[in-house]
């Protein structure tokens, strides 16, 4: 009998995934729709997070109300204090313009509940805080006017909404099973999903094309939340009526479909290689912190430098993905002085070396990476970049690239490099390269920038 209901329970799991791999209609797309879809977004490479709400009023994490958890009574608080006074998001716009960055995706909704537009659907919302107007159309306005495309960021969760039910996440909810499943009787979550709805409605209606949308979080199994909890297939069918060409995150608990995600989003590390998904590589977007927190955090002091920060973008670009960088502004309005330094010295690197990230990838397989460096390759200009991490004293050999490219070059100043052709070792010289290595011909010096980059004019 159990090893029956085994086989049943196995023949019905196989027919659901079975099930869930059929595309639906409204989302068949060729291969090459998709690419065209995303070519904006694959080219660009590097964009802004903004994490922003009343949780920049405590300073303690975004996920303060969580963290410490904190009544809806106790919240209400923050609120009725926010009161951005400084905000400019014109100077946010040309922050992120100068850093090099082509998209934004700003939290219109966190986990807390509260909105940063002027939602119908809802009175936690900034404009019933003392500041009393819509934080997201100037937003949206100013980064259009710099060139910068629009994403938003929505969460699925929401501590403050009366429908919502209790969870593990949850911060309010009681924590014994009997009592959450009895407080949950009074609440609705079709009345929920459709609030997300009505909402995404106004965010993808309001605010004209919106380019990326960045939807979070699943987290299914015991006690948690997933697709069917959010009505992830509709949800989604929703957001591509109301704007075809978006793209949108994988974090609606629709992996096992090949239709429910445009790309994967390791968050806060470093993926060892080219993002995968059944054994195919995929379009993917590291999401990453200055510090250790997503909103403004006064006393957090584990702030990445901007070496650190320029290696990242590299290194994320060198396996193919896109890196979004968060900020997370004050209760007045502004960016942290140590975010300031951040931008600007990224801003400083990129203004030189910009072309070895836009448009760049993860290098053909037949150029080896050099000793302390890393590759990336525009295949339509056929150009490489050798980012140099530790400066060589005079030469950096070139594994293999006899015969590969034409003329080298330093980016920052466009100065010529020169290099020959490696003499095989014959124990009377210092040369140990093989017969089809180059050797380049470096200044003594390094060049003043935090990541030097020599260009390669390939064959």
């Amino acid at each position: 009998m159990k090893k029956l209901l085994i086989c049943l329970l196995l023949i019905a799991g196989m027919s659901w995934m079975a099930k869930a791999q059929v595309t639906p209609e409204w989302a068949k797309e060729t291969a090459a729709q998709k690419e065209k879809r995303m070519a904006w977004w694959t080219h660009d490479r590097f964009g802004m997070f903004i994490h922003w709400g009343i949780y920049a009023v405590p300073a303690r994490h975004e996920w303060v109300k969580n963290r410490e958890r904190i009544s809806d009574e106790d919240y209400q608080v923050y609120f009725d204090r926010f009161d951005p006074d400084l905000y400019n998001p014109k100077e946010w716009a040309a922050k992120a313009k100068a850093a090099g960055m082509k998209y934004v995706v700003v939290t219109t909704k966190h986990h807390d509940g509260f909105c940063l537009w002027d939602s119908k659907f809802t009175d936690f919302k900034v404009t019933n805080t003392p500041y009393k107007k819509d934080l997201i159309k100037p937003l949206v306005d100013a980064f259009r006017a710099e060139g910068i495309r629009i994403g938003f960021y929505y969460s699925l969760i929401d501590w403050h909404h009366p429908d919502f039910t209790f969870d593990r996440q949850h911060p309010n909810g009681p924590r014994d099973p009997a009592e959450q499943k009895a407080a949950n009787a009074k609440r609705d979550m079709n009345k929920y999903r459709q609030y997300m709805k009505n909402q995404l409605t106004e965010l993808l209606t309001d605010f004209g094309q919106i380019d990326e949308l960045f939807l979070d979080f699943s987290y299914p199994g015991e006690n948690g939340k997933g697709h069917e909890d959010w009505d992830a297939e509709e949800l989604l069918k929703l957001i591509r009526k109301l704007q075809p060409q978006i793209i949108v995150d994988n974090r609606l608990d629709l992996n096992h479909t090949d239709w429910g995600w445009d790309f994967q989003t390791p968050e806060q590390f470093m993926p060892n290689e080219w993002v995968t998904i059944r054994g195919q590589r995929v379009p993917w977007e590291t999401c990453q912190t200055f510090s250790g927190s997503w909103g403004y955090y006064r006393d957090e002091y584990t702030w990445k430098s901007v070496h650190q920060l320029v290696v990242m973008l590299i290194e994320t670009v060198s396996k193919g993905g896109n890196l979004l960088l968060n900020v997370g502004p004050t209760a007045r309005g502004v960016f942290d002085y140590r975010a300031d330094e951040r931008l600007e010295g990224i801003a400083g690197w990129m203004k030189y070396h910009d072309r070895s990230i836009y448009g760049c990838t993860q290098a053909p397989a037949d150029f080896e990476v050099p000793q302390n460096c890393f590759l990336t390759y525009n295949p339509q200009t056929k150009r490489l970049y050798i980012h140099v991490l530790e400066w060589p004293f005079r030469s950096l050999n070139l594994p293999g690239y006899k015969g590969k490219f034409k003329y080298a070059q330093l980016l920052n100043d466009a100065s010529e490099i020169r290099f020959r052709t490696a003499t095989v070792s014959t124990g009377n010289t210092s040369e140990t390269s093989g017969e089809n290595d180059v050797i380049l011909t470096l200044p003594v010096e390094r060049p003043n920038t935090e990541v030097p980059v020599i260009e390669l004019f390939l064959e």
